[in-house]
């Protein structure tokens, strides 16, 4: 990225900081719905289409019109669509929370859908600009955990929350942490270099399309699509397993849940810090998806204790971080300028994307069809082997760029 490395000789952590508050509580705002449909159930009298509904909205704005959001980054720049993205999270949290009926509740998500979209493609280009070549990769595979951070975040504040004030102090959490993330992210504005919205001019388009003809980019964004299979097949089995076939009571099956989505944190934290060593994208890709293919074998296979099942859950969330960690810091070779990290962002996330839309009916389909969780792994297992076919086909593509990370 010739263009953004020429304003940054010393990385602004606290800028960085900033921009990952903002990560983490736009993630915290999309899992809060999952972490309480049973409540909104009971408040709303939702039916099972509904709540449905009502969870999968984000994933389907995402696979619909991500790539639009990030061309927008590009376009209006990346702080000015972050705070935007800030104030519809707000906007539709509020919303939430004062809705009478399921058409408004669900009218309010869309609203926070297009929040979350907003800020997951233009916060990479926050933290870009605000970090020096040597640590953007660092940084951006730390940004990678956003998403179980928050997640894990709202589940460990869930149980008391809840205790004092219902589904709504939730709620109100959520939207506290995201007018701290933008309070924060304007606090720092001044070190957000080259977010700003750049010139008008005829090439905007064709900049992103620049990005849009990169095989890298569509292999990188089916390999994430890959993963998000995996990851949410466990999501979807792990408590489902505790609870209904060895009878854990909830606390135990919140506590052993948020434990398994918490370890993926470290592992793209990890993913960064190799990436910083110059240890080949490719490599920590085929690692990733080779290993947590295997840990998501042992995992539903019944001829393990439950201990080493467990353990296994653990194993691919947190060897799964190698993969968001190494993917989503990818802007630093494929986009050639500042201009073109929305745009990778945003086709990165709605491809990804696809992945958790189909995964969970894919799965359910496969434990209807095969009478049990033991039968579906196929999917989870195929998933993490096209990863290791992907991942090679990215290794050698990314032989031919002219700057190797």
């Amino acid at each position: 990225m010739s263009e953004s490395t020429r304003s940054v000789s010393v990385t602004h952590w606290l800028a960085v900081s900033a921009a990952l508050l903002c990560g983490v509580a736009i993630a915290a705002n999309v899992g809060k719905v999952s972490i309480m449909i049973t409540a909104l159930r009971d408040a709303f009298g939702l039916s099972l289409v509904e709540a449905g509904w009502l969870s999968s909205a984000i994933n389907v704005l995402a696979v619909s019109v991500a790539v639009v959001f990030g061309l927008s980054a590009d376009r209006i720049g990346g702080l000015r669509l972050c705070l935007a993205g800030i104030g519809f999270g707000i906007a539709g949290g509020v919303g939430s929370v004062l809705a009478t009926s399921f058409p408004l509740l669900l009218a309010a998500r869309v609203v926070e859908g297009a929040a979350y979209i907003a800020v997951a493609v233009s916060a990479p280009i926050l933290l870009s600009a605000a970090s020096r070549p040597a640590d953007r990769r660092f940084v951006l595979g730390v940004w990678a955990a956003y998403m179980p951070a928050g997640i894990g975040l709202v589940m460990i504040a869930a149980p008391m929350l809840q205790g004092v004030g219902g589904w709504q102090a939730i709620w109100w959490f959520a939207i506290a942490l995201l007018a701290a993330g933008g309070a924060s992210v304007w606090w720092q504005r001044r070190h957000y270099h080259f977010a700003e919205a750049p010139a008008a001019d005829d090439g905007a388009l064709a900049v992103a399309r620049e990005v849009m003809r990169q095989p890298l980019a569509w292999v990188l964004g089916l390999l994430f699509a890959t993963w998000s299979v995996q990851h949410f097949t466990l999501i979807v089995w792990l408590p489902t397993f505790l609870r209904d076939q060895r009878g854990l009571e909830i606390g135990w099956v919140a506590l052993l849940s948020c434990v398994m989505v918490l370890v993926n944190v470290p592992g793209n934290v990890i993913g960064g810090a190799l990436l910083r060593r110059n240890v080949a994208r490719g490599r920590l890709l085929v690692l990733g998806s080779g290993l947590s293919g295997v840990c998501m074998y042992a995992a539903f296979s019944p001829t393990l204790s439950d201990g080493l099942r467990y353990l296994a859950c653990l194993g691919v969330s947190f060897i799964g971080g190698l993969i968001p960690s190494s993917i989503l810091s990818a802007s630093t070779v494929i986009a050639r300028t500042s201009r073109q990290i929305g745009t990778f962002q945003g086709l990165n996330m709605q491809i990804s994307n696809l992945g958790q839309l189909l995964g969970p009916p894919l799965l359910a389909a496969l434990v209807a069809t095969r009478g049990s969780w033991e039968g579906a792994v196929a999917l989870p297992v195929g998933a993490a082997v096209a990863g290791v076919v992907l991942g090679i086909v990215a290794w050698r593509l990314e032989r031919a760029y002219h700057s190797v990370p």
